[in-house]
């Protein structure tokens, strides 16, 4: 993992002391009275995102005073990764577990470096093996989400989405298949062909099945738009610019499914996998067409860049079909989330409490944070068509968010558990533990939540 090594291996890694400030006036009064004119020299005051190099009489670094935030364990050290000269440090100190500190610093020192020559080495914290094998699935799964998303569409589309998939079954040994193009069509994917079909790229569904028969079937499915033009319905140059991001639902997914396979969670797991290119041609869907869905259901598209919806609710009929005992889908799916709780806060949408209730505890828990929105059934007003069952873009611009939700939901039975969340799958700028680009947002909510609730 970037940025970490087993302790042991390099006896002259620099002890590194997380601080914050209302520990810092008792700690500041046992160092020496040389260390305590030090620190006041440099400013140190053990605020968040801050350090000091305590030096010795030769000037050779003794020790780090890093100053943290305490109430955001999992990411207090998550700054100091592009902060700290390069070298070796071990943590010293009582303020943070060993595995906070692991898992904060490892997601600070990830960088997405595929294109870059000579990418620079960050320094490298040194903990237990035990430390680093604890925390190695979860951020692998973390470094997964980022990589998908960060790669350009022309090195990630359709086929090398589903290709993740693939190796992912192959590591797991799990059952994989795919059905590409006009296959979609036989298959009952109309919705995914619809959207993909201009692109050079063929569109794709790709599926994974695990575990055993006895066992409750956990159903996942992600939004797989490798990139969204926005179809005929075109994005401004602005709105278009970081549309590759648009498979940030796919990867979250994957990344879940990862997770739950490395861990054996004994559930029967079946992940879909829809993955188009949102693009324009001679062929491309039209606004007032009428599609009829894998569920019987018809749509007519009043926007085509409304298109994560249509290509998720064939993927939603299939799972169905099954009756899972839960149903998760992730999707980028619309504005209107981000304008309502910004880019740092996923919406939840559920049609059952309880799920939702034992999912944010977890979130809580995490520090990953989730916040529920109503399926409110009055707005579904806003999805009448005249022509069709229904219309894939709400009458107004008034809750989008929810709108885009209520029509999801036309595809899953009410007997069946099912959470959608509605993440924004990136970082505009840099923070601790959070690098600018491609993020996974409730990755590990998600998860705690599925070992609590498939414990044995």
């Amino acid at each position: 993992m970037r940025g970490l090594a087993e302790l042991g291996r390099n006896a002259r890694a620099l002890p590194l002391e997380a601080l914050d400030r209302a520990h810092w006036p008792v700690r500041a009064k046992k160092l020496s009275a040389r260390e305590r004119r030090w620190a006041q020299a440099c400013g140190f005051e053990a605020r968040a995102g801050t350090f000091c190099l305590l030096p010795d009489v030769s000037g050779n670094a003794t020790r780090v005073l890093a100053g943290v935030d305490a109430t955001a364990p999992q990411f207090a050290l998550g700054a100091f990764p592009s902060l700290l000269p390069a070298g070796d440090y071990r943590l010293d100190n009582e303020l943070l577990s060993a595995t906070d500190a692991a898992l904060g610093w490892a997601l600070g020192a990830y960088r997405y470096s595929r294109y870059v020559a000579e990418p620079p080495a960050p320094p490298r914290l040194c903990l237990p093996r035990t430390v680093l094998d604890q925390i190695a699935p979860t951020v692998e799964a973390i470094c997964q989400v980022r990589d998908l998303i960060n790669t350009p569409t022309e090195d990630l589309g359709p086929a090398q989405l589903c290709e993740a998939v693939r190796k992912l079954a192959s590591a797991h040994r799990a059952k994989f298949r795919q059905w590409n193009g006009d296959e979609l069509l036989r298959a009952g994917f109309p919705t995914v062909h619809a959207v993909g079909r201009a692109s050079t790229q063929v569109p794709r569904v790709a599926e994974l099945r695990w575990g055993k028969a006895s066992d409750p079937l956990l159903a996942l499915v992600g939004k797989g738009v490798c990139f969204d033009s926005g179809g005929l319905s075109i994005k401004s140059a602005d709105g278009m610019r970081w549309m590759k991001k648009d498979m940030g639902g796919a990867a979250h997914a994957i990344a879940l499914a990862r997770l739950v396979m490395a861990a054996k969670l004994p559930v029967r797991l079946l992940l879909i996998i829809p993955a188009v290119d949102n693009a324009i041609s001679g062929n491309a869907f039209k606004p007032g067409e009428v599609i009829r869905t894998r569920a019987g259901v018809s749509v007519e598209v009043d926007n085509t860049d409304a298109e994560g919806r249509l290509i998720l609710c064939d993927a939603l009929a299939a799972c169905a079909e099954e009756e899972p005992d839960l149903l998760i889908d992730f999707a980028t799916l619309t504005g209107a989330a981000r304008v309502a709780l910004g880019p740092e806060l996923p919406a939840l949408f559920a049609n059952d409490d309880a799920s939702a209730e034992k999912l944010l505890a977890a979130s809580r828990a995490q520090h990953d944070p989730l916040w529920r929105l109503p399926l409110w059934h009055p707005y579904r007003t806003m999805l009448a068509s005249h022509v069709a069952d229904l219309v894939n873009t709400g009458s107004s611009r008034h809750a989008g968010a929810i709108t885009a939700a209520l029509y999801l939901e036309r595809f899953v039975p009410p007997s069946i558990p099912w959470l959608h969340v509605d993440v924004y799958a990136w970082n505009d700028s840099d923070r601790p533990g959070h690098p600018r680009g491609g993020e996974a947002q409730s990755l590990r909510a998600f998860f705690a939540f599925l070992r609590e609730r498939y414990s044995r």
